[in-house]
């Protein structure tokens, strides 16, 4: 369950960098990147609370 919890969140993270370097780059809109930042940024809060600050079982 800690995987899955820690690959939504990176991918989250990573949404909320990669559009930001491809609206620098003109490969993606403005109103594209704030709703994939959006999207990130929502996906990042909510699933790495609870996996952050706790040790790994295995």
């Amino acid at each position: 369950m800690t995987a899955l919890l820690k690959t939504l969140s990176y991918s989250g993270l990573a949404l909320t960098v990669v559009p930001a370097v491809l609206v620098l780059v003109g490969v993606l809109s403005w109103r594209t990147h704030a709703a994939l930042m959006l999207v990130g940024a929502v996906l990042w809060f909510t699933t790495a609370s609870f996996w952050m600050g706790r040790a790994d079982s295995s």
